[in-house]
């Protein structure tokens, strides 16, 4: 055994040995990163980070995020060294089908990682989202004497990262929270692909952050473990969220390689490595482990389990003291939502002037916010139009919790700004943290900004939810800027999402159930003009939400209709209105609502074809947004009342007028396909 100094030397020449011996074997990877990182990394993982390996989930562990993911080999090579669940065997494996050692980390797969990254910028508002739910759980646990929850979120992040738009909309974010449980280390290797970052990147990164209201500080060598510690915890002495700038040299020590864009993304060659190994006075041996280091993880595990029993002790104590809360936060930060807490969610009176689909979820949410105590979300600078504001729940607001009506639950509301992409990001980390229901709200057009990290929290599967209105034409006289078109098909495009598209109030009050049950990422499509509030003696339940589409409206008669007309939200009373044209024609038609194809693509055989006979070819959609995807349930040569075009500024009523989504349009196609 050797000093601590020796040791910590050791370990990180493991880390570097271990990321080209990986990245070698799949003959593809980034070894630059973790070479010039890998101080950076041992310091997180051995002395910094409060974490369990054997207890990976541990609500009050210290995040880790590796926001440039394309370095996962440092990521992996940490949580080998740190005892978690990865043995040499799965670093061997780096890249190859069904290893634990993806090209980027992915959450759910590898223990140890507490998000996906890779696309730049995503892990770095992740971190912030994660830092977000740990004030909301301190402010809404903590008592005096029982602080149980009290952890700090670690992030990497590299030039790319902060060369991506979502790094301003999130970094600005989180100074105005003053978010100071974040700790981010930002590698300025100033290199990239292409090059020197100079060719494109010349900003002064620390000053921008300086405006953000951030503490900032520089370390000039990321060798230096001593003053890289010293930094850390001057960081965590900060109230403010905190950016360490720390200049390393890429690929470092490979001697013909190191500081050269060509040691970011391919392997450095079995010569170079041979070379490194030399230089560092290393075996010229693959993948080795000095037995040395074995202690030194065993230390890793021992602090963590010494860690976790502590604040199992101290829980323990909470929960003598205050049973209910405890009861309460374990249930939150397991994902379950509290028993009997949608018996809060209304029933709306039918109604022929109705109401927005926007204002009957307003009142849902301020039904449901008072049984649900982690529901944390809000607007992107909309919550008078999107009606998501919990009223009597206390906002995120500045360094410290605001006190007021609300305060001892924990901030609830966000104002998110105009920063729809770092909304969406950032729910995606407060999913990832645990503890919270997040949600983020904006016009549907916006969901443009937003859909790269909705992207990822379909390919992670958690469950974020977003409300989306102003969702079609009927947006009006704010023209085709506003006034979504395409949207309804690109969220439906996305594998593992599901998109709620409800027709009245009660099916609004129904899918709010669905999405809050539902383990991935949802969506809800409201409008913003009113829609009438079906009388439910006359027509199906809304409880067919459930299932995705249902028979909402039977054609007369016995038998299988003629006819089938189908519509999602607004639409659907067009479908309604055009079934009683019909049947005066002595045509039987059924109207079908289908607020989400997700849902009823989930459905039995069965009760597909008892909703969409198959022997029943004359099928008629109404929906104003492209045609896109509907052939799937209408056939490619059914009857499309669609709009394949951009809108226009005038009256909703207007709009829809001249661009054909009418019940006579439908009447007409339903006759076509009748002959």
């Amino acid at each position: 055994m050797g000093s601590p100094e020796k040791l910590d030397q050791l370990a990180i020449d493991t880390i570097r040995c271990l990321s080209m011996d990986a990245i070698q074997a799949a003959n593809s990877g980034h070894p630059g990163a973790p070479l010039g990182l890998a101080p950076v990394g041992w310091l997180i993982f051995n002395a910094l980070r409060s974490h369990d390996p054997a207890h990976p989930e541990w609500a009050d562990r210290d995040r880790f995020v590796l926001s440039c993911g394309h370095a996962s080999m440092l990521q992996y090579s940490l949580l080998h060294l740190s005892g978690y669940d990865l043995p040499l065997d799965e670093l061997r494996a780096f890249r190859q089908w069904e290893s634990k050692t993806p090209g980027h980390p992915e959450f759910g797969h590898t223990a140890g990682v507490d998000t996906t990254t890779g696309p730049l910028g995503q892990g770095f508002a992740n971190a912030v989202g994660m830092a977000m739910a740990e004030r909301h759980l301190a402010g809404r646990f903590n008592r005096p004497g029982h602080d149980i929850v009290d952890h700090h979120t670690w992030t990497i992040a590299s030039d790319g990262d902060f060369m991506e738009g979502i790094s301003s909309e999130a970094g600005s974010l989180a100074g105005h929270l003053g978010l100071g449980k974040l700790v981010v280390f930002w590698d300025d290797n100033s290199i990239t692909i292409d090059g020197r970052t100079d060719i494109t990147f010349t900003e002064d990164v620390v000053a921008r952050f300086d405006a953000f209201g951030w503490h900032t500080q520089s370390v000039e060598d990321g060798n230096d473990l001593a003053a890289l510690g010293r930094a850390a915890e001057a960081a965590k002495n900060d109230p403010r969220p905190s950016l360490i700038r720390v200049k390393t040299i890429i690929g470092w020590p490979a001697p013909n390689k190191q500081n050269t864009s060509k040691v970011h993304g391919s392997p450095l060659g079995p010569e170079e490595i041979t070379a490194t190994k030399k230089l560092m006075g290393w075996p010229d041996e693959k993948f080795r482990v000095p037995s040395d280091l074995g202690a030194v993880t065993d230390g890793i595990k021992a602090r963590g389990q010494a860690g976790y029993a502590a604040w199992q002790e101290k829980f323990a104590a909470y929960r003598n003291d205050h049973p209910a809360l405890a009861a309460a936060f374990e249930e939150a930060t397991a994902g379950k939502l509290p028993s009997g807490w949608d018996a809060a969610v209304p029933t709306f009176e039918a109604d022929a002037k109705g109401m927005a689909s926007r204002k009957s979820s307003g009142a849902v949410i301020a039904a449901i916010s008072q049984t649900l105590g982690n529901l944390v979300g809000g607007s992107a600078d909309l919550a008078a139009s999107n009606l998501t504001y919990q009223k009597g729940f206390a906002d995120f607001g500045g360094p410290a919790i605001e006190e007021g009506p609300g305060a001892e639950a924990g901030p609830r509301n966000v104002h998110w700004g105009i920063r729809e992409h770092a909304m969406a990001s950032a729910c995606n980390g407060m999913a990832l943290h645990g503890g919270v229901i997040p949600f983020g709200a904006t016009f549907l057009v916006f969901s443009d900004y937003m859909r790269p990290a909705i992207r990822l929290a379909a390919l992670m599967q958690i469950p974020v939810r977003y409300v989306f209105t102003h969702d079609s034409i009927g947006v009006g006289e704010d023209g085709p800027t506003h006034q979504p078109v395409e949207h309804f098909a690109a969220l439906r495009t996305i594998p593992g999402m599901t998109t709620l598209r409800p027709a009245d109030a009660n099916e609004v009050a129904e899918a709010w159930k669905v999405m809050l049950g539902r383990p991935g990422p949802v969506a809800m499509v409201l409008t913003r003009q009113s829609l009438p509030t079906l009388d439910r003696t006359v027509v199906s339940s809304a409880e067919g939400v459930h299932r995705g589409a249902y028979v909402l409206s039977e054609a007369a008669g016995d038998g299988d209709p003629e006819v089938i007309l189908i519509g999602t939200g607004s639409e659907v009373h067009i479908a309604l209105a055009a079934q009683k044209d019909l049947a005066s024609d002595g045509v039987r038609a059924r109207v079908v609502s289908m607020p989400s194809w997700e849902l009823f693509a989930e459905q039995a055989p069965e009760y597909r074809d008892a909703v969409l006979p198959p022997s029943v070819s004359a099928r008629v959609v109404v929906e104003a947004g492209i045609r896109m995807g509907w052939d799937r349930w209408v056939g490619s040569e059914g009857g499309f009342v669609t709009l394949d075009r951009y809108g226009a500024s005038a009256p909703a009523s207007v709009l829809f007028e001249k661009f054909g989504l009418t019940a006579g349009a439908m009447v007409a196609e339903a006759k076509r396909l009748l002959g």
